[in-house]
């Protein structure tokens, strides 16, 4: 990998188990890229993730309920809310409220309660001015008119895992939301997917790995990890026919546009905020 460009993944789950036997080597190669952001599913996740986050100086991290995970925090009341706050004003390294959203494929929670927890997981990042990690399957349309509701300037984030068509992408774009890509885009027959990174321009999107899950195509079957979005990178350059990094730090910087300064200032310089950075 080129040690000059500055390689970012926005999607990065390295607090699974899927990492435990060579969890060191992996942070080790995690290390070479320029920024990191590892995503929390759940209230039972938080606590790992910020761990890694403090042994890694590139690596940031999102709190939030994933979809499936919302039957259980709703049992609590308002109380999962009162903790993703207190975490999140807290502690420096979380920069995002996510992956919250939709996920109809599973319904492993009830779609009413997935809707209420998404709702209310919105209404609390606009409150700490804080950008949102979106998981949406087979809910486009339910998430798009929720995030309508609470449309504002200060709603940003990022459309994890995008795998819509062009359609989708455009009203997403509008709303101000970036579109993760990652592995995917690498995969023989998802031509439209490319279409749609070609269409949306690369000023729209952001490169992500979701590892362990959806690995790019030269490690199907195998675990994905964050070293890999180097591969996104190679598809990405080779749809538009040049380097994309500088791009792609840049939309970084945007989606988290007022924290950069509070926040992520030290990336530049690679240098650690501590372990108990407040």
């Amino acid at each position: 990998m080129d040690q000059g460009r500055k390689i970012i993944d926005t999607h990065a789950h390295l607090h699974m188990p899927h990492f435990k036997a060579d969890f060191r080597d992996v942070l080790t190669r995690t290390a070479q890229l320029h920024f990191v952001l590892n995503v929390s599913t759940s209230l039972q996740d938080m606590e790992p993730c910020i761990s890694i986050s403090n042994s890694l100086p590139n690596t940031y991290l999102a709190i939030g309920i994933h979809p499936h995970d919302s039957k259980e925090a709703h049992e609590i009341g308002s109380k999962y809310l009162d903790i993703l706050e207190e975490k999140a004003t807290k502690i420096n390294r979380i920069i995002a409220i996510g992956e919250i959203g939709l996920d109809y494929f599973r319904n492993i929670s009830p779609v009413d309660i997935q809707k209420k927890v998404f709702a209310d997981q919105l209404a609390l990042a606009l409150e700490l001015h804080l950008p949102v990690i979106l998981h949406i399957r087979d809910a486009y349309e339910d998430t798009y008119d929720i995030l309508k509701a609470f449309s504002s300037e200060d709603l940003k984030g990022i459309v994890h895992a995008f795998g819509a068509d062009e359609t989708w992408a455009k009203r997403f774009v509008k709303l101000g939301f970036k579109l993760g890509i990652g592995g995917p885009i690498t995969y023989p027959k998802n031509e439209m997917l490319r279409n749609v990174v070609k269409i949306i321009g690369r000023e729209n999107i952001v490169p992500e790995t979701d590892c362990p899950y959806l690995p790019p195509q030269q490690y199907r079957g195998k675990r994905n990890e964050p070293i890999y979005v180097s591969y996104v990178y190679d598809e990405l350059e080779r749809i538009f026919g040049s380097d994309v990094s500088e791009t792609m730090w840049s939309n970084v910087k945007e989606i988290f546009r007022d924290i950069i300064s509070a926040k992520l200032f030290k990336v530049e310089q690679q240098e650690p905020l501590g372990d108990d950075a407040k």
